[in-house]
């Protein structure tokens, strides 16, 4: 009888649901949109139980268009960060609080005075951002206390929906890692952070494999999902980490490229290692005794998305992507000396820094929308190439990199990567990015196959690859120091211009 695993990924604008065979191809995939609400300025809320509601509308989807009623295993996957607030009874306190929510700069600071960057770098290994979990924990202690005091649990967005799957409350060092409460080293909470925050270790759920069984469906799971009750549900991983177990991205030499709404490389290591000034995301892999490196892009695909609506005329139709590119492409790299910050919501590696703005600069009568174009697409490869540039320094680096997201689909986007990063750039598919990996991960869980490496070279198989061109990449490696130079010189700008617009009139 045919074998079938079950993916499925919270994300942040839906939940996306996968259906694999044995053989690792998609047979059923569906997905149910999500609202993020924001109640003020720079916050971002959604209400759990939408998770679970889009749960069960994309799992009855993909299952139906796989005509299947039963599943071997299902794998978690979820945005990070975002943080889900429990009582006693289990029931959700208030509305979860996501990732790119930016209300706890406060909170970010009492944590780094109190640990230390020096601390924080020995006890979790990166930054105290605004993102993370703790900070958001802190700031409902401080705000909203008659809740914080109520608190008897805080789950990840994917695990509190493996709790209303199996009763069970657990999660597993991928997603772990990004809550600024967990040893990333020693693969555990770290006691040391908790106390020094004054936080309730007992709040934690346990962590266990990414490919463990964390459960089975219960019986009235199983009714709203039309599945078999005991369906095993396994550990999962956080959305960044399966989406590189589904594109085979596991092991050191590996690398992986996003080009979506915002920008990531993601390089595995076999060992943790963590750049001393923090400027680059390291957390636990999917993969067992294996971690990554990761550096984020906050305005890649939006970067170009924004210029393109940027440019609609009065009948509010911008140009398609197509024409863009096609102009794009008539112009040199280097976009004859024009230059495109991709800053437009701040940046997060290697700066930090939420002040920063988008610029051009270098622009001249001479630059028409071809290259004004062209300097977009560029500027956001350059800032991918910020983030491999400090993995190289910490002696990381990749034969190839996997190019995924929605960027993946423009060839001439993936030559420029390559040219811009120096190394060849693949495709692989099937192209299921998270919730393939979750998938990928449930099949191991469960006894499909023997480990995610070989699950991975099992199903997963290269479609296109693109080498570099030396002479291209060394005309790039002149505009790239262009760019880097840019920031270092603006960065003063950038925060006085953020308090001149913070000031009352």
């Amino acid at each position: 009888m045919p074998q079938h695993y079950l993916g499925i990924d919270v994300g942040t604008t839906a939940v996306k649901a996968l259906v694999v065979n044995e053989l690792g191809s998609v047979v059923g995939e569906a997905e149910s949109p999500l609202e993020v609400s924001v109640p003020r300025p720079g916050w971002a809320e959604q209400n759990p139980s939408d998770w679970w509601h889009g749960t069960v509308h994309a799992v009855r989807a993909a299952c139906a268009q796989a005509d299947i009623r039963e599943v071997e295993s299902i794998g978690l996957s979820g945005q990070m960060h975002s943080s889900v607030f429990l009582d006693d009874s289990d029931t959700t306190l208030r509305p979860a609080i996501l990732w790119n929510d930016v209300r706890t700069t406060v909170q970010c600071r009492l944590i780094t005075d109190s640990i230390g960057k020096t601390g924080l770098r020995r006890l979790v290994g990166n930054p105290a951002l605004e993102g993370f979990t703790a900070p958001k924990l802190l700031w409902m202690r401080d705000e909203q206390p008659h809740l914080f005091d109520r608190v008897r649990s805080l789950l990840l967005p994917k695990d509190y929906v493996r709790l209303l799957m199996t009763g069970e409350k657990a999660t597993e060092p991928s997603d772990a890692a990004g809550t600024l409460l967990f040893d990333i080293r020693r693969g555990c909470w770290s006691e040391e952070m908790l106390d020094a925050l004054q936080l309730d270790p007992a709040i934690l759920p346990p962590v266990l494999p990414s490919t463990g069984v964390t459960g089975g469906l219960t019986t009235a799971a199983a009714e709203a999902l039309g599945l078999r009750p005991g369906t095993p549900v396994v550990g999962g991983g956080a959305d960044n980490a399966a989406a590189a177990v589904g594109s085979g991205v596991v092991g050191q030499g590996a690398m992986q490229t996003s080009i979506g709404t915002s920008g990531a490389v993601v390089a595995p290591i076999e060992r943790p290692r963590v750049d001393p000034a923090m400027r680059i995301h390291s957390f636990n892999h999917a993969v067992a005794d294996t971690w990554y490196l990761m550096g984020v892009v906050l305005s890649a695909g939006a970067a170009l998305d924004w210029f393109r609506r940027a440019l609609s005329g009065p009948s509010g139709m911008p140009p398609t992507y197509d024409e863009l590119t096609s102009e794009a492409a008539a112009v040199p790299p280097g976009a004859d000396g024009l230059t495109f910050l991709p800053y437009l919501t701040g940046e997060r590696t290697p700066h930090a820094d939420s002040n920063a703005r988008g610029v051009f600069a270098g622009m001249h009568t001479g630059h028409h929308r071809g290259h004004l174009t062209r300097a977009v697409m560029e500027g956001v490869v350059f800032a991918l190439r910020d983030s491999l540039e400090l993995m190289r320094r910490l002696r990381v680096d990749a034969t190839e990199a996997v190019a995924v997201g929605g960027g993946a689909r423009s060839s001439f986007w993936r030559r420029m990567q390559a040219d811009v990063l120096g190394v060849p750039v693949v495709t692989v598919g099937p192209q299921g990015g998270a919730p393939y990996g979750a998938a990928v991960l449930s099949a191991v869980g469960s006894g499909g196959l023997a480990s995610v490496e070989e699950a991975c070279g099992a199903w997963i198989r290269p479609l296109d690859r693109i080498e570099p061109d030396p002479e291209t990449a060394a005309t790039y490696d002149e505009a790239y120091e262009r760019y880097r130079k840019l920031y270092p010189r603006l960065k003063r700008h950038f925060s006085e211009q953020a308090q001149d617009s913070s000031s009352p009139p």
